[in-house]
């Protein structure tokens, strides 16, 4: 993680190399809130900094809480229960599933300055609610009070509950322990390492050593010097300063088990006495320091039950990590069972507690922190003023019983609606009456296309979709919501929004969401009722329901607390579409479908519509736009476009980047920039039907809200997310592209270059480990999985590196709880998200608006899809513009990064300058 550089307060503490006796503290980010007994108050440039008394030398030793558990017995465990500890980090849920499934039962997960010290010894010694504490990543440093909040006490009262601590949590073992944190020699962020260690039982059945087959993830910048270990810490894992990518010969893989082979039994134990110290006996000598050149990558406490690892053993890619897991509850098992068996009683009593507990946790998995406003100064880092939270779905309902039952969902504001469904399937027409594009024409392109939708799937090669969905203006049911988030004139987000409705008939109606927009929608959708009937035999999963875009801004209802820039164009805008017709690529079908309340008798809009589409002819004049042209190699600046920053400019904040990288503040960052282009009056239909036919996408889209002058003109090859009608949920993000050749061989040069290339490996791994932690938040525990890791998607203009994460939804969380799980998607954002978007928000210079958004559909039956608002043209008040950007990560270059974001303009850019 990250040395805390700004600030230093004279606190005459050895422990940190180059302090000079001094407590590195950091204002770039202060957390308050977190004082408990025992603590120091200092003043940072008139800011209160709370350090704890317990970090000076001579608060090490002695803990009282050890009398009150030796009072306690203990047995054998069926299940175990952990307390994990969430540093704010996007790698926490992954830890969470992996623990569910080896521990049997689901950890408690508080953040780091949720609870008092009061509140921890409540639950961990009077109600004895867990049996071991995990403690998780986190940007910044264990230096830093306002990163690591209530570790460092935990770790050094607690001496007598057995402790694992990852990455961040292992290097708050050795500060704690009077460890020096040092930078390491380079930050290592997604790549992989062969690990050696000395056998101990927290790499039982796990192999050593290079080729034994145990390769690691490693996410830092920051390690615990080996070569001032204190006697208190055992080395127990290292590693050589070399890396690999996952990736590394055309004969590579996913070969996850791989390295459970060639398995070697474990040559020692940790066994504790049951002494007043909580003393420990070793069957190998304390190893002193290590040989040079080596990383310290693993550490344990010399007589209490602690350990701590560098690496990430809940990555994807990290060999062995359910086998740490695993290990790690057996040393818990072991441990209590030989220091105190516990009555049958007592346990089922504690038993019944931890159920409560579960159910708890059940609701904080929807609760988001919010992060502090920032202040912004020129190149002046953010900082965290306060956290505020917020309850995302409705009250617990608290049933020790039943963790399933432990939500309710909120009550709607709105009569609950019986819809039914009608539907139409005409085969094989498709193609008769000349495809999409003639179809859409047809039916919805008169009049500019105003009041449309096209969720377009026009790239179907190999399968990457299969239906298009399109529709207008006309139903009974139909209506536009608009939805504007509230002024931050002062920075400080008080929450809400303001909604506009307008029905069929041109009424409008208007109101303040004090809880903002996805609650709203949340709540529209659990009002209605349906017959599943109607639509069973249907082979795709929107039946009618909502289609539009959420902007990247309304990440402030998603964890954010402050948006630093106020987006032009609306912060979500979405059609009800009642009446609409489906395209079903892979068979050539089509459907018109017609949604309606139970009342209705005639549909007359199905009769029209089949008439319409029979009387279609496959020659139907070509519209303006489709004229053929040669794929354009035109610069968004000769295209006419003004970036909004120059190219010194972006280099100079990719450098900032990199040093924000270097100091452990982020793994990886997605920088982006916006360019504009004053186009009048422009027929953007057209320009749609030119953008598609030169670079078609599997998730592309056209939106024209004519009532707000906007036309959204889409050609992502990249989907958010989606649920579908067996509860699946699935993220497919893009990280790592490269240009496409112009001859075949060196096309299939670039495409392998992409392939292997280790900085794109490590932007990608960081980002489905992201995506993995997202959909942990609301998945089945054992559920998420990578179907397919590090794919080469390839495109018109580029070749793209694709990965899919699918897991199984929870039945106690809805549609909309799953994307508020996980907007805006780690791809657009980097990670840890919200650091990383803190971050993000004082480097860019305006709104990314809908740029990094999400567009699709929620169904009135509760699934959705998603697409990122990427290679997208955004037409709003005569205006066209672009965004685009990278992740930067430590290995990027900053004129490369320059470069990147320029070929992601250039289709969009040259449809422009082309159609204009």
């Amino acid at each position: 993680m990250a040395l805390c550089s700004s600030t230093s307060l004279e606190l005459k503490n050895p422990f940190i190399e180059g302090t000079k006796g001094k407590i590195a503290t950091s204002k770039s980010f202060l957390r308050v809130g977190y004082v408990a007994k025992n603590e120091k108050s200092c003043c940072c440039n008139g800011r209160k900094v709370a350090v704890s008394s317990h970090l000076m030398p001579g608060h090490l030793e002695g803990s009282f809480m050890e009398k009150k558990r030796l009072e306690e017995p203990s047995q054998k465990m069926d299940f175990v229960r952990t307390l994990l500890i969430d540093n704010y980090d996007s790698y926490t849920y992954n830890i969470y599933q992996e623990l569910s499934v080896v521990n049997g039962v689901p950890p408690v997960v508080i953040q780091n300055d949720e609870w008092t010290w009061e509140d921890a010894c409540h639950y961990l010694y009077e109600k004895r609610a867990f049996d071991n504490i995990v403690i998780s990543p986190g940007p910044g440093s264990p230096t830093c009070a306002a990163d690591i909040g209530i570790c460092l006490r935990l770790l050094l009262e607690c001496r007598d509950i057995p402790i694992l601590g990852v990455c961040l949590g292992h290097q708050a073992l050795g500060y704690v322990n009077g460890a020096r944190i040092v930078h390491a020699s380079e930050p290592v962020h997604g790549r992989l390492s062969e690990i050696e260690h000395n056998g101990s039982r927290l790499f039982d059945n796990i192999p050593s050593g290079r080729k034994s087959g145990f390769k690691v993830v490693r996410y830092h910048s920051l390690i615990i010097d080996s070569e001032a270990l204190p006697k208190e810490l055992i080395p127990t894992a290292w590693t050589s300063s070399s890396t690999h990518s996952f990736l590394e010969s055309p004969n590579s893989g996913l070969n996850l088990d791989a390295c459970k082979n060639q398995i070697r039994p474990s040559t020692s134990s940790d066994t504790f006495s049951t002494g007043s110290h909580n003393g420990a006996s070793w069957s190998f000598s304390h190893p002193g320091r290590m040989q040079g050149g080596k990383v310290l990558m693993g550490i344990m406490h010399s007589t209490r039950p602690h350990y701590g690892l560098q690496f990430h053993p809940e990555s994807i890619a990290t060999c062995h990590g359910r086998q740490i897991f695993e290990n790690f509850r057996e040393i818990t098992e072991d441990y209590w069972q030989r220091l105190r068996p516990r009555s049958t009683f007592i346990n089922e009593r504690n038993v019944h507690y931890t159920a409560c507990m579960q159910v708890h946790v059940a609701s904080q998995l929807f609760r988001v922190p919010r992060i502090g406003s920032l202040v912004h100064k020129e190149d002046a880092q953010p900082f965290k003023e306060a956290f505020r939270r917020s309850q995302l779905l409705g009250n617990a309902n608290v049933n020790c019983l039943s963790i399933s039952s432990a939500l309710k969902f909120p009550e709607s504001s709105i009569n609950v609606r019986h819809l039914k469904l009608k539907w139409r399937k005409f085969d094989k027409l498709a193609a008769r009456v000349g495809g999409a594009r003639n179809i859409f024409n047809e039916l919805f392109g008169v009049c500019k296309a105003e009041n449309t939708f096209w969720l377009d799937s026009s790239s179907v090669e190999k399968k990457r979709a299969r239906f298009s969905f399109m529709g207008g203006k006309d139903g009974p049911l139909w209506r536009q919501m608009t939805f504007r988030l509230s002024d931050q004139s002062d920075m400080d987000f008080k929450g809400g929004g303001y909604l506009s409705i307008k029905d069929t008939q041109g009424s409008t109606e208007s109101m303040f969401l004090e809880k903002g927009f996805l609650d709203f929608l949340n709540q529209e959708l659990l009002s209605f009722t349906y017959d599943e009937e109607d639509f069973e035999e249907l082979p795709f999963d929107f039946h009618g329901g909502y289609i539009g875009y959420f902007g990247y801004s309304l990440k402030v209802e998603c964890g954010m607390l402050s948006n630093r820039h106020k987006s032009t164009t609306p912060d979500a805008c979405f059609f009800f579409a009642d009446n609409f017709v489906v395209i079903d690529h892979l068979n050539d079908n089509v459907y018109i479908l017609s949604l309606h309340e139970e009342s209705t008798t005639s549909i007359p809009w199905l009769d029209d519509t089949e008439n319409k589409l029979l009387c279609l002819e496959a020659s139907t004049t070509r519209k303006l736009g489709e004229q053929a042209s040669p794929t354009a190699t035109f610069s968004p600046y000769k295209a006419g476009f003004l970036g909004e920053k120059s190219r010194e400019q972006y280099i100079k904040d990719v450098s900032k980047c990199l040093e924000y990288i270097k100091d452990g503040e982020s793994y990886e960052l997605c920088l982006t920039s916006q360019m504009r282009k004053t186009v009048g009056e422009i027929d953007s239909l057209g320009l749609y039907l030119h953008l598609r036919e030169k670079n078609p996408a599997p998730y592309a889209a056209w939106l024209n809200f004519s009532n707000e002058d906007l036309c959204i003109c889409c050609s992502s090859p990249e989907r958010f997310l989606c649920l579908d009608r067996n509860g699946i949920l699935e993220a497919k993000p893009i990280k790592g592209t490269i240009a496409r050749g112009v001859t075949l061989e060196e096309d299939e040069e670039l495409k392998l270059k992409l392939q292997y290339s280790e900085k794109d490996q490590a932007e990608n791994l960081m980002i489905v480990d992201l995506l993995r932690n997202d959909l942990g938040r609301v998945c089945e525990p054992g559920s998420v999985h990578v179907p397919h890791l590090m794919e080469v998607e390839s495109y018109a203009t580029v070749h793209t590196m694709v990965s899919t994460i699918r897991g199984k939804k929870r039945s106690n969380v809805s549609a909309v709880d799953c994307v508020r799980a996980a907007f805006p998607g780690g791809s657009m954002t980097g990670a840890p998200k919200l650091r990383s978007m803190e971050l993000l928000d004082s480097l860019e210079s305006s709104s990314r608006g809908i740029y990094s958004g999400s567009i699709g559909f929620f169904s009135y039956n509760q699934t959705f899809d998603l697409n990122i608002v990427i290679r997208t043209i955004v037409i709003h008040d005569g205006e066209a513009s672009i965004g685009a950007g990278g992740a930067i990560v430590a290995l990027s270059n900053p004129e490369d990064e320059y470069d990147e974001m320029l070929l992601k303009t250039r289709a969009p850019a040259s449809a422009v300058i082309e159609f204009q």
